[in-house]
């Protein structure tokens, strides 16, 4: 059985079986969730760079003030939503029909699937959960053009804790 018995700092505390543990306030984490939200709106302006630093910054202060809590489900869904929003700027970003098929084929997606994808009417997040999508520009190649691993920053913070 668990009970929750305490909430300070943000930080919700139980017991389960004997065993005292930690987790997030729902507040913060919708609080985490908001500030993603706000830096990688599609409107934002500045470089690619700029808007990994910001993201990074956010993260990497969030898991270490909560890095000692239990929360490895949400981290992973906060991943796989961060990479679905981080899609939907580079699609937006691309701008024309010419420019998608360009950088799709650039990435090893083939002639019929680029002209399909870039020359789709969809929305932008629609767009961006397509599997063409996610082949072209995989976790690997955001973690190189400079997103950190949130599931990776997580897992060395908890197992320090």
């Amino acid at each position: 059985m668990q009970r929750y018995f305490s909430h300070f700092l943000r930080i919700q505390y139980s017991k389960t079986d004997g065993k005292v543990g930690c987790r997030p306030d729902k507040s913060a984490k919708q609080r985490f969730k908001n500030k993603l939200k706000k830096l990688t709106s599609r409107k934002r302006a500045g470089t690619w760079k700029q808007i990994m630093t910001d993201i990074n910054r956010v993260t990497v202060g969030w898991i270490n003030y909560y890095g000692i809590a239990r929360m490895k489900t949400f981290i992973q869904e906060i991943q796989g939503w961060l990479n679905h929003r981080l899609r939907q700027i580079i699609w937006k970003r691309w701008k024309k029909v010419k420019t998608k098929y360009k950088k799709l084929r650039k990435y090893g997606i083939g002639h019929e699937d680029a002209m399909r994808l870039a020359n789709s009417r969809k929305g932008y997040w629609r767009i961006s959960s397509a599997e063409v999508l996610h082949r072209a520009i995989t976790k690997e190649k955001l973690t190189k053009w400079g997103l950190k691993n949130i599931s990776a920053l997580y897992e060395l913070r908890y197992l320090k804790g």
